[in-house]
């Protein structure tokens, strides 16, 4: 749905004069604020979505990707700020600051936890989804995306510059860039390319102080934070400027399934030795569900597990299978089991959206479908055991409705330092795995129900995955891993989800943090938190 935020100047005028008419509450106070601290040639009043606004419901749920925080007890911000130019982030800091509120910074509203727009204190939402420009310089290799841009907008800029170039970053279209840039930013290529944050070379982010900054006014410190720590607790990022990629004209996908009835515990314990160590243009995912047996194409109700390939090759068909009859024969991998495409294409076969749709379908902001949702993360350090599988697999069977997704590392992964940025799960990791439970149903039961499988198959999992610390992705947003209340004991509660997220770094960004914003503006449930107050 297209959000009309540009008002009318009869609306404008009676915006204005309601509020200046309304009693002198918080709310209208810092309505005031943000009004007068607006340019003249940029107000700010078409930007602002209150409650009584007719329109305040659907700018808030727009961009609501997790239907568990989509419900009537979920608390509503106060109000919303639909930037649309860096003055009115500007403005939000200073009057937020001013009159104690609590800003959450959303970009595409993937974040799994809803921390970019739910809080249970009062808070506003500074909305970044007008910020979304794209300049693309082939010439240099180069492009400034604003955070506000979706990741399939970015793909689509990029190849309609050039068939040649792409950017190492997710396989979902609709998720926005200022979330998943300053996470960290995985995908399809980063056994070639790294992640993300390994492919960028500036931003702009304003400061606590309202301040415009690149990464040379911020400082080598703070630009290393913001590539992986998490934007939202050093500042509002605007935009960043990333090294584009060298890539083929033909790639090639493709998806293979097997059951345990087809071998599939021989084959996933043969992908755990292959896919971290194979050619790094061939990132081969691995998804595990539960299914209905099928004999004879009929199901008589017995579960089993399925394993599925999916795979991006930067390279031609032919190539792809004869790498894989030599290094990962056990899958069987033909010719006909490939599809030749373009990189732009192999965008719609990740998202299960039909080669044959027009690319343009990238450019659209809303997702194929909305659920509800529950993620958590782990690391692979050793080979598990064909026992060791066999024993996932009879957990996910009584279990039924958890998957897990295992996302191979090696090639350029392992080659970069675990302090280069404040990612730190690089060598010595062999995948990265993700729980899901999805699920169409509204309720607190149903809820819990779903959110107790990720949890329950999490801790089967824990003899097979990293430890001391378990480790986990800032990405895969997790508040199981603990909760930041934000007050005295900000960093003591900080530390036990900062570690696991970010190892030692977590040390480092802990000091950017108390330096950039000792007041702690920037703040959220699993933010960063500022070194407690030592006396000399």
């Amino acid at each position: 749905m297209k959000l009309a935020v540009l008002l009318s100047p009869i609306f404008t005028l009676l915006f204005l004069s309601c509020i200046t008419s309304a009693t002198n509450s918080p709310h209208n106070t810092f309505i005031h604020c943000l009004v007068n601290h607006s340019q003249p040639s940029h107000p700010i009043t078409s930007s602002i979505f209150t409650p009584s606004n007719s329109l305040f419901s659907s700018v808030l749920q727009a961009y609501i990707r997790n239907l568990r925080f989509n419900t009537s007890t979920t608390r509503k911000p106060y109000l919303i700020i639909t930037a649309l130019h860096v003055s009115h982030i500007q403005s939000s800091i200073i009057c937020a600051k001013k009159h104690n509120l609590q800003m959450k910074i959303r970009s595409g509203g993937h974040d799994y936890e809803g921390v970019s727009y739910v809080a249970e204190v009062p808070f506003f939402i500074l909305d970044m989804f007008n910020l979304r420009s794209i300049d693309v310089d082939i010439e240099n290799e180069t492009a400034w995306v604003q955070t506000g841009a979706t990741l399939g907008e970015v793909y689509y800029r990029i190849n309609k510059k050039s068939d040649i170039h792409g950017f190492p970053a997710g396989v979902c279209p609709t998720v926005g860039v200022g979330g998943h840039f300053s996470g960290g930013g995985y995908g399809n290529m980063m056994r070639k390319f790294g992640l993300s944050v390994d492919n960028i070379i500036d931003a702009q982010i304003i400061d606590v102080n309202g301040k415009l900054l690149d990464r040379k006014s911020m400082g080598e410190d703070l630009f290393w934070a913001i590539r992986g720590g998490g934007g939202g607790s050093f500042g509002v990022i605007l935009s960043y400027k990333i090294k584009l990629v060298k890539i083929p004209k033909i790639v090639t996908v493709f998806q293979v399934r097997k059951t345990l009835e087809e071998n599939a515990s021989d084959i996933v314990y043969n992908w755990q030795h292959v896919a971290p160590t194979i050619d790094n243009d061939l990132f081969i995912r691995l998804i595990i569900d539960v299914v209905n047996v099928t004999k004879n194409g009929t199901q008589n109700g017995a579960k089993t597990v399925r394993a599925s390939f999916i795979s991006l090759f930067l390279g031609d068909s032919k190539t792809l299978v004869s790498l894989m009859n030599k290094k990962f024969p056990q899958l069987g991998l033909k010719e006909s089991d490939c599809i030749e495409t373009s990189w732009l294409q192999s965008v719609l076969f990740w998202t299960n959206i039909n080669i044959t749709e027009p690319v343009e379908i990238l450019l659209d902001r809303q997702p194929q479908s909305l659920n509800y949702l529950k993620r958590k993360s782990d690391y692979v350090k050793k080979p598990i055991s064909k026992e060791g599988l066999e024993g996932i697999w009879k957990k996910m069977i009584e279990l039924k409705d958890a998957i897990l997704y295992f996302n191979p590392y090696g090639g350029k992964m392992a080659e970069i330092a675990s302090t280069a940025t404040p990612f730190p799960h690089r060598a010595g990791n062999l995948w990265k795995v993700q729980y899901q439970a999805n699920w169409n149903q509204a309720g607190k039961d149903v809820a819990e129900h779903y959110i107790n499988l990720t949890r329950k198959l999490h801790k089967y999992m824990t003899p097979f995955v990293s430890n001391n610390p378990r480790e986990a992705f800032l990405n895969y947003k997790d508040l199981d891993l603990g909760i930041n209340h934000n007050g005295k004991n900000s960093y003591i509660e900080g530390r036990v989800y900062g570690v696991e997220y970010f190892k030692d770094n977590f040390n480092r960004l802990v000091e950017i943090k108390t330096k950039v914003d000792p007041d702690n503006f920037f703040r959220n449930e699993q933010s960063i938190p500022t070194l407690p107050y030592r006396k000399n």
